[in-house]
């Protein structure tokens, strides 16, 4: 599997059966110029700042566009367990603030079965999670967590400690100062020292799952 994250939290997991894009926007595209394209797409919280005039296939909710390089894919973003082209993907209601969503809204976090490995995109979640919500994810490899947003550093490592993860692939939610600030301290909290250099993709396998958490910092192969 090959995961690609675009900025932000929108990430590409290139399985060998599917493709599935996390939280995209149309201002992203890739390396190209093209738009970033996939099989299912999943959205974990409605656009914070629509694009004005912006026209096309909507979310269920109305609320968000669906950039025009996905209006094809199968389009997640609600709680629930679907299947879609032989993957396994569970939707688990959180929110992106530790007031129940008072402050900032509702977020949907998307664990989904890829090659073998079971990987979770947190979206802009911005708290720790209860038993119940840690039993509704399940066990996962890889986590994708905000770094940056309402989620600080020290409850990102609380958070990754939690769902006892392998890999850890932080996405950056802020202005480029601010987050190299959280991506150090985050770095910090999980014992892991400076942040390493990061990297344009990961590719990743069951067989080359570390023993214990490592953090892979990626770069952005999106533009805004």
């Amino acid at each position: 599997m090959e995961i690609t994250w675009y900025g932000r939290s929108c990430v590409r997991l290139r399985g060998k059966d599917a493709v599935v894009v996390a939280d995209p926007y149309p201002a992203v595209v890739g390396p190209t110029g093209r738009g970033i394209t996939g099989d299912i797409v999943t959205f974990s919280h409605p656009d914070d700042a629509p694009l004005p005039r912006a026209k096309g296939r909507t979310t269920s909710d109305g609320r968000t566009v669906v950039p025009s390089s996905l209006e094809d894919a199968f389009v997640l973003d609600g709680p629930g367990e679907y299947e879609v082209r032989q993957i396994l993907i569970a939707g688990v209601r959180t929110n992106r603030d530790d007031r129940k969503g008072a402050d900032r809204g509702r977020n949907v976090a998307f664990v989904c079965e890829l090659d073998g490995m079971h990987i979770v995109h947190l979206g802009d979640i911005g708290h720790t999670l209860s038993e119940e919500k840690l039993g509704e994810i399940g066990q996962v490899d890889i986590a994708c967590i905000p770094i940056g947003g309402a989620l600080t550093p020290t409850k990102a490592a609380e958070l990754v400690a939690q769902l006892d993860v392998k890999i850890v692939v932080p996405m950056p939610v802020c202005d480029d100062g601010i987050c190299a600030e959280a991506i150090t301290k985050f770095f910090h909290e999980m014992g892991a020292g400076s942040p390493t250099a990061p990297q344009p993709k990961l590719s990743i396998s069951p067989s080359g799952l570390p023993d214990e958490a490592t953090t892979v910092l990626l770069e952005s192969r999106g533009k805004v």
